[in-house]
């Protein structure tokens, strides 16, 4: 269950005594995390990010950045595809709060600079927070979240067949027996969210839990599911899904 913690700080004091706060509470109450990245450009945080997809990440987040990205514009692309993840602004512009409700970034904590007491205190508070919240998740059943137009949608992972890309960029089709959300992401993202999502197809990516039978078609072949729906599988990609499956 581990979870990721993530700095983006411009200046180096406030980023140290950041690192500094949160490497030794973790310590200290043996949680189950660790600082993945500590970064003064945002650019540095998105660039991990897309190749290091992530949920129920924490984020914690300077809004003045002297940089074209800044910290709104951060989160609300970190929210893209973290539906999870818990966003903290730590920061001096207290009069800058209130864009954090109008751009709709679902911030978990807005914290002053100033009184280092204080500030290591909120730090504290809110590691808590997001790790006891992130550990009662995971002991739930499971469920993939999805973030439409209609808000932020729970998915029970049994019901879930398959994804695939959509013809417009950066959009992704989920299907369930009944039902075929569109949301944005990519299939490099979707895969890494849970162990059973496989991608058998350069366009799709299948729940393994709902697979009865692989056909093998030349060098190719395809995935049957529970549904009696059919799912092509790539040539690379045909053995190592009938090993997953045991087929």
């Amino acid at each position: 269950m581990n979870q990721n913690v993530f700095v983006c700080e411009d200046d180096a004091a406030q980023r140290a005594l950041l690192e500094k706060v949160i490497l030794n509470y973790i310590a200290l109450k043996d949680y189950d995390m660790k600082l993945a990245l500590s970064a003064r450009n945002p650019n540095d945080v998105l660039a991990h990010l897309e190749t290091n997809p992530q949920q129920g990440g924490i984020y914690f987040l300077d809004i003045d950045l002297n940089h074209k990205i800044n910290g709104i514009v951060l989160a609300q692309t970190i929210r893209e595809s973290d539906l999870t993840g818990w966003i903290i602004f730590v920061t001096t512009h207290a009069e800058l709060s209130y864009l954090t409700f109008r751009h709709r970034v679902e911030a978990m904590d807005y914290i002053i600079k100033g009184n280092r007491d204080e500030l290591i205190k909120s730090i504290q508070e809110c590691i808590d927070i997001a790790y006891e919240r992130h550990r009662n998740e995971a002991i739930e059943p499971e469920y993939f979240r999805v973030k439409t137009s209609m808000g932020i949608q729970k998915i029970p992972l049994a019901e879930i067949l398959y994804f695939e890309t959509h013809h417009v960029p950066h959009k992704i089709i989920l299907h369930t027996r009944n039902k075929r959300i569109e949301f944005r992401g990519t299939l490099k993202e979707v895969a890494a969210m849970n162990p059973a999502f496989f991608p058998c197809h350069k366009a799709y990516v299948v729940n393994t839990k709902n697979v009865i039978r692989v056909n093998r078609i030349g060098a190719t072949g395809d995935a049957e599911l529970v549904s009696g729906s059919v799912v092509p599988v790539s040539k690379s990609r045909v053995a190592e899904l009938a090993d997953i499956l045991k087929l």
